[in-house]
């Protein structure tokens, strides 16, 4: 498909339109498709799938850190507030 869309003279939103009704796939589905692979393949600019993905499970372990720390700093606080506290 990406093939057909380089040939010159091609016209791109035709050529996703009659594909996607072979297939049976939304023609805007499958330009996004294109635009993606066009992407990953670097010949166009934008963030790839490797890269997206990356960035989710980044955005991941922030959360879980951010959890963590907030559960630390928690129990440093209660454990600094027993030692404040007069033993009997």
């Amino acid at each position: 498909m990406v093939d057909a869309k380089a040939v010159p003279g091609g016209r791109g939103g035709n050529v996703c339109r009659r594909i996607g009704e072979q297939l049976g796939i939304n023609p805007e589905t499958l330009r996004g498709w294109v635009k993606q692979a066009e992407i990953d393949a670097g010949t166009r600019p934008g963030v790839t799938t490797d890269q997206a993905a990356r960035v989710v499970e980044l955005e991941r372990e922030v959360r879980e850190l951010r959890r963590a720390n907030a559960i630390l700093k928690s129990a440093s606080a209660f454990f600094a507030a027993e030692l404040d506290r007069p033993s009997r």
